[in-house]
């Protein structure tokens, strides 16, 4: 089979203004505990577009720790490519794709450091292998395999079980300026709501062409 023979037809659900949550983070919630509730494999995993100095964009796939009324979280090293991006340019997208729903979810928006409490709280509740690794890796840089566990060995030798925060790892959220929920349907007609902010503290709903 070509490739380009590759296609699906969206059938399972639909997405209505009229039914459709007045918040955006409510509709978030509601459609992220579908997934959740569907078993979908990995739910919390997104896609993170950054933009270095250049204008070059980047994409990578990250898992959400967090999301409120304040933004969506996510933890990473500070060096890293994603890192240097966002510190160049502190703007970025998230994409939720929920295959067996037939739905994504967009997200733009601005780039903050999350303070050093919430960085510090997630990072000791991660297994001691996790934590070691935020040592080890010096992320987005060349090595090789065994310099990698080398490292590993030095840190776990170092720290024991107990490895405080590396200064160069911790979160970032990202503040919400818009969101697009879309539910596959039929013909490729599907349904496209986005959410900007109404100027008011709240937000103005509009339907997109698919």
């Amino acid at each position: 089979m070509s490739v380009s023979d590759l296609r699906q037809s969206y059938e399972k659900s639909v997405l209505l203004e009229e039914t459709a949550a007045a918040s955006p983070l409510e509709q978030f919630s509601l459609w992220f505990d579908q997934a959740l509730q569907a078993k979908v494999p990995e739910p919390n995993a997104m896609t993170l577009a950054t933009v270095d100095n250049t204008g070059q964009p980047s994409a990578r796939t990250v898992l959400i720790k967090g999301f409120d009324a304040r933004g969506f979280v996510f933890f990473t090293n500070y060096e890293s490519r994603k890192g240097r991006d966002l510190l160049a340019n502190p703007r970025a997208a998230l994409l939720f794709f929920w295959q067996p729903l037939e739905r994504q979810v967009r997200i733009e928006g601005v780039i903050e450091k999350a303070s050093a409490e919430e960085s510090d709280a997630y990072f000791h509740s991660r297994p001691l292998g996790s934590r070691l690794g935020a040592w080890a890796s010096e992320q987005s840089q060349p090595i090789t395999r065994a310099e990698l566990e080398a490292r590993e060995q030095t840190f776990r030798e170092r720290y024991g079980d107990q490895p405080p925060r590396p200064p160069h790892w911790g979160g970032y959220r990202l503040v919400p300026t818009l969101f697009e929920f879309w539910q596959g349907r039929a013909s490729r007609l599907h349904d496209r709501l986005r959410y900007l902010p109404d100027g008011q503290g709240g937000w103005a709903i509009d339907r997109l062409s698919p």
